[in-house]
């Protein structure tokens, strides 16, 4: 049995945090009611691709939720509502600090009708604070918390990293809040609030970026690929692409130049991982002046065969089709409904023993699609 099988969510959320945060909880077990609004539903519904006029984006985010539609300002949906928060474990919304309390659905108003209520809450800027009721997105929590100062090319302009770590990173640190929440609620019997900042999360991942700031006050600038502090560790480029180096210490380096083989191991230039920082950049053009010679493919059996950590820089559809994330179910197809289209989408990355494994997801609802169904589940006892 999946370890949250009888926790229902009651999730308010739209785009990318929030959805995220309630896709993981229900790879765990979680039942997961997605309450949108009538007509338009989650905005995410409008995203491309398109395959048969529905959304690619909203299906890998949303597969295996259930819709219903309700108007929370309409009394007749305001009444389906709190029957709804009557047998929730859970309440998952992403508006800006005081709409939830402006409908009458607050923290404070739900704890003391529902204090068994976990109330998980994302934003861009969390509930207190002097910029709490600014809107935000992805990138602008990337811009204001450091991220795109450090990415991107040296003596480039700052660049959003591809994937929308802004939102994701906080909707896995919301997921862990409400974990710790219902772990708590077991010892009290009481539900918590669970405040989780877009922004602060952005700060919270940048363990080596906060430690040079704050140890040498000199903010860390972008270095494109590589790593600021430890040398080789990039992308460099083969004959037929890129592929990653990573010597993270001095005995990895002196297995790389007995593997290529390049006999520098022992050149004071590059002796040391600090000499190499140092030195960074000739070291990249004498490794690349021999990885250019062969193919990714060539070099990669080379590496691993010497026990260093490398990787083919791969693009999705290369990742879709790799055999180590195929062997973990890592690639889903995503069930489609009668006369409905088929989609892909990404496994749950947490492998449990109690957890039985997954060889595919469930569609992903139409709007509305569950109302009758969550209707009758209401009506039992």
């Amino acid at each position: 049995m999946a370890p949250l099988t009888g926790i229902t969510i009651l999730d308010l959320t739209h785009v990318l945090a929030g959805p995220f945060c309630a896709a993981g909880l229900m790879d765990l077990g979680a039942r997961v009611i997605k309450v949108e609004r009538p007509g338009t539903g989650d905005d995410t519904r409008a995203f491309p691709p398109f395959v048969a006029g529905e959304s690619a984006y909203f299906a890998t985010l949303n597969a295996g939720k259930q819709s219903i539609a309700l108007d929370l300002k309409a009394d007749a949906d305001r009444a389906i509502f709190e029957r709804l928060l009557a047998r929730a474990d859970v309440l998952l919304e992403n508006y800006r600090p005081g709409v939830m309390e402006r409908l009458g659905y607050g923290w404070d108003t739900l704890h003391a009708a529902h204090p068994r209520l976990v109330y998980g809450a994302v934003s861009g800027f969390g509930h207190s604070g002097p910029d709490a009721e600014k809107p935000a997105y992805d990138m602008v929590v990337q811009a204001r918390g450091g991220v795109m100062a450090i990415t991107g090319e040296e003596g480039g302009p700052p660049v959003r990293v591809g994937a929308s770590i802004g939102d994701i990173v906080a909707g896995m640190y919301l997921a862990q809040g409400v974990l710790a929440a219902l772990y708590d609620r077991e010892k009290t019997g009481r539900g918590a609030k669970v405040d989780v900042a877009m922004l602060d999360a952005q700060l919270a991942i940048q363990e080596h970026a906060v430690a040079i700031a704050s140890a040498t006050g000199i903010p860390p600038g972008r270095t494109g690929a590589r790593h600021p502090t430890i040398t080789p560790f990039s992308t460099y480029r083969a004959a037929d692409g890129f592929l990653v180096v990573a010597a993270g210490n001095d005995a990895m380096f002196r297995r790389l130049c007995t593997a290529l083989p390049l006999p520098i191991a022992d050149d004071p230039r590059f002796a040391s991982n600090a000499a190499r920082c140092d030195n960074h950049a000739l070291l990249k053009r004498l490794l690349e002046a021999v990885l250019l010679e062969a193919p990714v493919d060539h070099w990669i059996a080379v590496l691993e065969g010497a026990g260093l950590p490398t990787a083919r820089v791969q693009d999705m559809g290369q990742v879709l089709r790799d055999p180590q994330l195929l062997a973990r179910s890592m690639v889903l197809p995503v069930t489609a409904r009668p006369g409905g289209p088929g989609f892909t989408a990404p496994g749950n990355p947490v492998k449990m023993s109690t957890l039985p494994e997954m060889a595919g997801r469930p569609p992903a609802p139409m709007l509305d699609g569950d109302r009758q169904a969550v209707l009758d589940w209401l009506d039992r006892p």
